[in-house]
């Protein structure tokens, strides 16, 4: 979902290796990273840092039915215990001495095993595990001063959701827009792999010419550049539903022959992605506070001669997968839960952690609740920042889309192994 970073398998060309060791190419392609490095400061790059805080100190912890997020907390514990995959280290952005203050594997393994067995729907056994197990902390931005709502930095919210889109496995009639896998010829790298004085990055593109170039934009994939160089998953119905989709990152699909299945993130163009809110604000094509996903869609469909215009403004192209089983699957690699999955920044927030959430949803209601950090998104960049995921569907829409809400978030880490503490 949300357009995790993904490992893509490929065989570098030796002209590539060549290319990857010289020192002119992070200057030139930086900006093709599926997650480019923050821009340096005065200070330094980003940094976030933890308080500890008692549970009372949680904003309607007492209120919540926690239990909704047991399907969220136990899949991502058996994902960490079936690869013996904890996260045990540190996110790089936490600063000192914070930290000091993340658990270690058989901390998490502890903190797991009891969650696990918490019986389906008991608040009352879960918010005792919680306590017993875990401690909360603020998370704040130490850039921002704090106030008098204590050390937890307000931070900004939004929401998404699993698009769903109409398509055919043939094209013919009404499906003509092809949703693509990952090309042949797509090529992921990290520089820092050939040299060590560059950036670890990914640089996304294609060789030409014994060089690795840009992939090609949006906009030239859409007018053919693609043709017979990556295959064919499905052919949708609507190229601004599968556009939805595409900033989404995955979806549901019901097919023709009456047959549902879903498709979720394979892998990028590697250009940066524009939003087309912003697009048609700025040509005047929709007014201020008229820019929800809602707004866009309908104005895209009502606007069939401008909509192709306006949706390559967005140089970013996502090719597909298709999924079997539950989904969506976010980026910890878990079918997300709705209401209770978080895309966050992982590099302040590990996926897997329990987050509690205080913030409001688009009607204003108190969003106060038991989270889980398992998706990420391209547009998730900050010390606090979430992307809060709805659901399926169009009621999911409704939320989702009209969601940009200031609130602040608590990390819930296990406690270090026989301590208690």
């Amino acid at each position: 979902m949300r357009h995790p970073a993904a490992a893509l398998p490929f065989r570098l060309s030796s002209a590539v290796r060549r290319a990857a060791a010289v020192a002119g190419l992070a200057a030139a392609l930086a900006a093709c990273g599926e997650r480019p490095a923050p821009e340096p400061t005065a200070e330094g790059p980003p940094t976030a840092v933890l308080t500890r805080v008692s549970f009372e100190a949680l904003p309607g912890f007492g209120a919540d039915p926690v239990a909704e997020a047991l399907p969220a907390l136990d899949r991502s514990c058996e994902r960490m215990a079936a690869r013996n995959a904890w996260p045990d280290s540190a996110p790089s952005g936490l600063a000192e001495p914070s930290r000091g203050l993340w658990p270690g594997a058989d901390a998490w393994r502890a903190a797991c095993a009891a969650l696990l067995a918490v019986p389906k729907g008991d608040d009352a056994a879960l918010r005792r595990v919680l306590m017993d197990e875990f401690a909360p902390y603020a998370v704040a931005d130490p850039a921002r001063k704090p106030d008098d709502e204590g050390p937890a930095t307000p931070g900004t919210f939004t929401g998404y959701y699993e698009a769903e889109l109409k398509a055919a496995r043939e094209q013919g009639g009404p499906y003509q827009t092809p949703v693509y896998g990952v090309p042949q010829d797509l090529v992921t790298i990290n520089p820092a792999a050939f040299d060590d004085s560059l950036p670890s990055t990914r640089l996304v593109g294609r060789v030409e010419d014994g060089r690795l170039v840009r992939y090609w934009t949006r906009a030239e994939i859409e007018t053919g550049a693609l043709e017979g160089r990556a295959p064919v998953l499905l052919w949708a119905e609507s190229p601004v539903d599968l556009h939805v989709l595409h900033i989404q990152g995955s979806g549901r699909v019901a097919l023709a022959d009456g047959s549902t299945t879903r498709i979720g993130y394979a892998g990028n163009n590697g250009w940066g992605f524009v939003g087309i809110g912003r697009v048609m604000l700025d040509r005047g094509l929709v007014e201020p506070g008229k820019a929800s996903m809602q707004d866009i869609r309908a104005w895209l469909k009502a606007n069939p001669d401008q909509a192709d215009s306006v949706m390559q403004a967005n140089p970013r192209y996502i090719f597909f997968r298709e999924i079997t089983g539950a989904g969506p699957i976010g980026a910890q690699g878990v079918p997300l839960t709705p209401r209770r999955s978080m895309a966050v920044d992982p590099r302040f927030i590990a996926y897997g952690t329990p987050l509690w959430l205080d913030t409001v949803d688009p009607d204003g209601r108190l969003l106060q609740r038991l989270m889980v950090a398992q998706d990420t998104g391209s547009a998730i960049r900050g010390q606090v920042r979430g992307d809060f995921f709805w659901g399926t569907g169009e009621a999911a829409l409704e939320h989702a889309g009209r969601m940009k809400s200031t609130g602040r978030y608590y990390v819930l880490l296990p406690k270090a192994t026989g301590t208690g503490a």
